[in-house]
Protein backbone atom coordinates (compact mmCIF):
# COMPACT_ATOMS: atom_id res chain seq x y z
CA UNK A 1 0.00 0.00 0.00
CA UNK A 2 0.85 3.71 -0.88
CA UNK A 3 1.81 5.66 1.71
CA UNK A 4 -0.67 8.39 2.56
CA UNK A 5 2.30 10.92 2.20
CA UNK A 6 2.44 9.91 -1.75
CA UNK A 7 -0.52 10.18 -4.06
CA UNK A 8 -2.09 7.25 -5.46
CA UNK A 9 -1.47 8.38 -8.68
CA UNK A 10 2.20 6.34 -9.16
CA UNK A 11 4.53 6.97 -11.48
CA UNK A 12 4.70 7.33 -15.24
CA UNK A 13 6.56 4.64 -17.24
CA UNK A 14 10.42 6.39 -18.59
CA UNK A 15 11.86 4.01 -20.94
CA UNK A 16 14.53 6.81 -21.23
CA UNK A 17 15.10 6.93 -17.36
CA UNK A 18 14.78 10.54 -17.12
CA UNK A 19 16.86 11.41 -13.59
CA UNK A 20 19.33 8.72 -15.25
CA UNK A 21 22.89 9.09 -12.90
CA UNK A 22 21.25 11.26 -10.82
CA UNK A 23 22.68 11.28 -6.91
CA UNK A 24 19.76 12.16 -4.79
CA UNK A 25 19.80 12.18 -0.72
CA UNK A 26 16.44 11.66 0.86
CA UNK A 27 16.51 13.22 4.30
CA UNK A 28 13.59 12.38 7.33
CA UNK A 29 12.86 9.61 9.69
CA UNK A 30 9.82 8.64 7.56
CA UNK A 31 11.39 5.78 6.29
CA UNK A 32 8.28 4.51 4.92
CA UNK A 33 8.21 7.13 2.56
CA UNK A 34 11.41 7.12 1.37
CA UNK A 35 11.55 4.08 0.53
CA UNK A 36 8.17 4.60 -1.89
CA UNK A 37 10.12 7.62 -2.97
CA UNK A 38 13.46 5.86 -3.47
CA UNK A 39 12.08 3.06 -4.85
CA UNK A 40 10.16 5.39 -7.99
CA UNK A 41 13.01 7.65 -8.51
CA UNK A 42 15.73 4.54 -8.69
CA UNK A 43 13.29 3.31 -11.70
CA UNK A 44 13.67 6.55 -13.32
CA UNK A 45 17.74 5.95 -13.16
CA UNK A 46 18.76 7.82 -9.87
CA UNK A 47 21.21 7.01 -7.23
CA UNK A 48 19.25 7.47 -3.57
CA UNK A 49 20.80 7.54 0.02
CA UNK A 50 18.68 8.21 2.75
CA UNK A 51 19.70 9.74 5.92
CA UNK A 52 17.74 10.14 9.10
CA UNK A 53 18.46 13.35 10.30
CA UNK A 54 20.64 16.69 8.89
CA UNK A 55 23.53 15.18 11.14
CA UNK A 56 23.57 12.01 8.78
CA UNK A 57 24.19 13.96 5.83
CA UNK A 58 26.43 15.99 7.44
CA UNK A 59 28.87 13.53 8.03
CA UNK A 60 28.01 12.15 4.50
CA UNK A 61 28.84 15.53 3.09
CA UNK A 62 32.46 15.35 6.05
CA UNK A 63 33.27 12.11 4.33
CA UNK A 64 34.04 13.98 1.09
CA UNK A 65 30.92 12.15 -0.75
CA UNK A 66 28.61 14.22 -2.89
CA UNK A 67 24.59 14.74 -4.18
CA UNK A 68 23.15 16.38 -7.11
CA UNK A 69 19.85 17.14 -5.26
CA UNK A 70 19.05 16.66 -1.54
CA UNK A 71 15.27 15.94 -0.96
CA UNK A 72 14.71 17.10 2.51
CA UNK A 73 11.66 16.80 4.71
CA UNK A 74 10.64 20.03 6.65
CA UNK A 75 9.85 18.49 10.52
CA UNK A 76 13.54 16.42 11.14
CA UNK A 77 14.36 14.79 14.35
CA UNK A 78 16.75 16.94 16.89
CA UNK A 79 16.85 20.45 17.60
CA UNK A 80 16.75 21.72 13.94
CA UNK A 81 14.66 22.01 11.18
CA UNK A 82 14.83 21.70 7.26
CA UNK A 83 14.69 25.37 7.03
CA UNK A 84 17.97 25.71 8.83
CA UNK A 85 19.38 22.48 6.63
CA UNK A 86 18.47 24.33 3.80
CA UNK A 87 19.98 27.50 4.92
CA UNK A 88 23.42 25.62 5.59
CA UNK A 89 23.46 24.14 2.30
CA UNK A 90 22.80 27.04 0.27
CA UNK A 91 25.90 29.00 1.86
CA UNK A 92 28.45 25.94 1.69
CA UNK A 93 27.34 24.21 -2.12
CA UNK A 94 25.12 26.60 -3.48
CA UNK A 95 25.15 24.14 -7.13
CA UNK A 96 23.58 21.35 -5.02
CA UNK A 97 19.65 21.46 -5.67
CA UNK A 98 17.21 21.60 -2.63
CA UNK A 99 13.99 20.01 -2.77
CA UNK A 100 11.41 20.76 0.39
CA UNK A 101 8.78 19.03 1.64
CA UNK A 102 6.24 19.47 3.89
CA UNK A 103 2.50 18.94 5.17
CA UNK A 104 -0.21 21.40 4.07
CA UNK A 105 2.16 23.80 2.95
CA UNK A 106 0.91 27.60 3.81
CA UNK A 107 2.76 29.90 1.71
CA UNK A 108 4.57 31.55 3.91
CA UNK A 109 6.25 28.37 4.86
CA UNK A 110 7.11 27.94 1.29
CA UNK A 111 8.20 31.61 0.98
CA UNK A 112 10.24 31.00 3.99
CA UNK A 113 11.89 27.87 2.08
CA UNK A 114 12.62 29.66 -1.22
CA UNK A 115 14.12 32.91 0.11
CA UNK A 116 16.58 30.24 1.86
CA UNK A 117 17.76 28.94 -0.91
CA UNK A 118 15.43 26.16 -1.44
CA UNK A 119 14.86 25.53 -5.75
CA UNK A 120 11.40 23.70 -4.90
CA UNK A 121 8.71 23.56 -2.28
CA UNK A 122 6.72 20.59 -2.57
CA UNK A 123 2.95 20.15 -0.70
CA UNK A 124 2.42 16.66 0.92
CA UNK A 125 1.00 14.09 -0.43
CA UNK A 126 3.67 14.03 -3.03
CA UNK A 127 2.34 13.43 -6.75
CA UNK A 128 5.51 11.02 -7.70
CA UNK A 129 4.67 12.06 -11.89
CA UNK A 130 5.17 15.61 -10.47
CA UNK A 131 8.14 14.94 -8.78
CA UNK A 132 10.33 13.38 -10.89
CA UNK A 133 9.25 15.92 -13.47
CA UNK A 134 10.45 18.34 -11.34
CA UNK A 135 13.44 17.22 -10.57
CA UNK A 136 14.18 16.11 -14.18
CA UNK A 137 13.82 20.13 -15.21
CA UNK A 138 15.78 20.80 -11.64
CA UNK A 139 18.92 18.70 -12.92
CA UNK A 140 18.99 20.07 -16.32
CA UNK A 141 19.31 23.45 -14.76
CA UNK A 142 22.38 22.13 -12.85
CA UNK A 143 23.96 20.70 -15.18
CA UNK A 144 24.16 23.83 -17.24
CA UNK A 145 28.25 24.28 -17.33
CA UNK A 146 29.66 26.87 -15.24
CA UNK A 147 30.61 30.18 -16.14
CA UNK A 148 34.18 31.00 -16.04
CA UNK A 149 35.40 32.42 -12.72
CA UNK A 150 35.18 35.78 -12.15
CA UNK A 151 38.22 38.22 -12.96
CA UNK A 152 40.10 39.24 -9.82
CA UNK A 153 39.32 43.25 -8.40
CA UNK A 154 42.68 45.24 -8.60
CA UNK A 155 42.76 45.66 -4.75
CA UNK A 156 44.05 42.38 -3.01
CA UNK A 157 45.07 41.30 0.55
CA UNK A 158 47.91 39.36 0.88
CA UNK A 159 48.54 36.26 2.85
CA UNK A 160 51.92 34.97 2.01
CA UNK A 161 51.45 33.20 -1.80
CA UNK A 162 47.48 33.23 -1.64
CA UNK A 163 45.37 36.19 -2.39
CA UNK A 164 41.92 37.52 -1.22
CA UNK A 165 40.02 40.08 -3.01
CA UNK A 166 39.37 42.94 -0.83
CA UNK A 167 35.92 42.38 -1.10
CA UNK A 168 36.39 39.00 -0.13
CA UNK A 169 34.56 37.62 -2.85
CA UNK A 170 37.54 35.57 -4.42
CA UNK A 171 40.61 33.69 -4.19
CA UNK A 172 43.31 33.60 -5.66
CA UNK A 173 45.99 30.85 -5.97
CA UNK A 174 50.01 31.42 -6.23
CA UNK A 175 49.75 29.92 -9.64
CA UNK A 176 47.02 32.77 -9.96
CA UNK A 177 43.59 30.61 -10.57
CA UNK A 178 40.82 32.36 -9.09
CA UNK A 179 37.52 30.70 -7.23
CA UNK A 180 34.63 32.61 -6.68
CA UNK A 181 33.51 31.88 -3.12
CA UNK A 182 30.10 31.11 -1.46
CA UNK A 183 29.01 33.32 1.17
CA UNK A 184 29.88 31.18 3.99
CA UNK A 185 33.16 30.41 2.17
CA UNK A 186 33.65 34.70 2.58
CA UNK A 187 32.93 34.37 5.89
CA UNK A 188 35.40 31.47 6.72
CA UNK A 189 38.40 32.96 4.75
CA UNK A 190 37.79 36.50 5.88
CA UNK A 191 39.10 36.06 9.44
CA UNK A 192 41.53 33.97 8.66
CA UNK A 193 43.59 36.07 6.19
CA UNK A 194 42.99 39.32 8.58
CA UNK A 195 44.91 36.75 11.21
CA UNK A 196 47.42 34.85 8.70
CA UNK A 197 49.56 32.87 10.78
CA UNK A 198 47.16 33.38 13.36
CA UNK A 199 45.15 30.56 14.82
CA UNK A 200 41.54 32.40 14.31
CA UNK A 201 38.93 30.43 17.63
CA UNK A 202 36.17 27.97 15.82
CA UNK A 203 33.77 30.64 18.11
CA UNK A 204 34.85 33.12 16.26
CA UNK A 205 34.72 32.04 12.86
CA UNK A 206 31.53 30.63 13.47
CA UNK A 207 30.37 33.92 14.41
CA UNK A 208 31.37 35.30 11.16
CA UNK A 209 29.07 33.11 9.24
CA UNK A 210 26.06 33.30 11.34
CA UNK A 211 24.12 36.05 13.49
CA UNK A 212 22.42 33.22 15.73
CA UNK A 213 26.26 31.15 16.63
CA UNK A 214 24.64 29.82 19.62
CA UNK A 215 22.13 27.41 17.27
CA UNK A 216 25.10 26.53 14.90
CA UNK A 217 26.11 22.89 14.71
CA UNK A 218 29.64 22.55 15.27
CA UNK A 219 29.61 19.92 12.81
CA UNK A 220 28.84 22.00 9.87
CA UNK A 221 31.58 24.47 10.48
CA UNK A 222 34.04 20.94 9.60
CA UNK A 223 31.84 20.54 7.01
CA UNK A 224 32.15 23.77 5.27
CA UNK A 225 35.80 24.10 5.60
CA UNK A 226 36.15 20.38 4.20
CA UNK A 227 34.17 21.41 0.84
CA UNK A 228 36.28 24.48 1.04
CA UNK A 229 39.14 22.48 0.80
CA UNK A 230 38.49 20.20 -1.91
CA UNK A 231 36.82 22.91 -4.26
CA UNK A 232 39.76 24.51 -4.14
CA UNK A 233 41.72 21.48 -5.01
CA UNK A 234 39.30 21.16 -8.10
CA UNK A 235 39.16 24.39 -9.21
CA UNK A 236 42.87 25.19 -8.72
CA UNK A 237 45.06 22.14 -8.47
CA UNK A 238 46.86 23.43 -5.57
CA UNK A 239 46.13 23.21 -1.51
CA UNK A 240 44.74 25.83 0.47
CA UNK A 241 47.14 26.10 3.61
CA UNK A 242 44.39 26.12 6.03
CA UNK A 243 45.09 23.94 8.90
CA UNK A 244 43.20 22.92 11.94
CA UNK A 245 44.53 23.52 15.38
CA UNK A 246 42.70 20.81 17.57
CA UNK A 247 40.65 22.29 20.49
CA UNK A 248 41.46 26.01 19.81
CA UNK A 249 40.55 26.77 16.01
CA UNK A 250 42.32 26.98 12.52
CA UNK A 251 44.86 29.27 10.98
CA UNK A 252 45.74 29.44 7.36
CA UNK A 253 49.12 28.55 7.42
CA UNK A 254 52.58 29.90 5.64
CA UNK A 255 53.14 26.32 3.73
CA UNK A 256 50.33 24.13 1.56
CA UNK A 257 49.31 21.42 3.99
Amino acid sequence: MKNKLVSSGGSMNSPAQRLRGARIALVGDDAELHSVISAELQHEGAHCAGFGSAEALYRHLLEGLSCDVVLLDVMLPGDGDGYSVVDFLHRISPNIGIVMMGVGAEPGDIARGLSLGADLYLAKPLKIPVLVAMLGSLLRRLRVPPQTHASVPARQIQAMDWRLSSDGWTLVSPSLRSLALTEAERAVLRPLFADRGQIVDRDAIIAAITDRPWNFDSHRLEVLIHRLRARVVAAMGEKLPLRAVRGRGYLLDHDPV
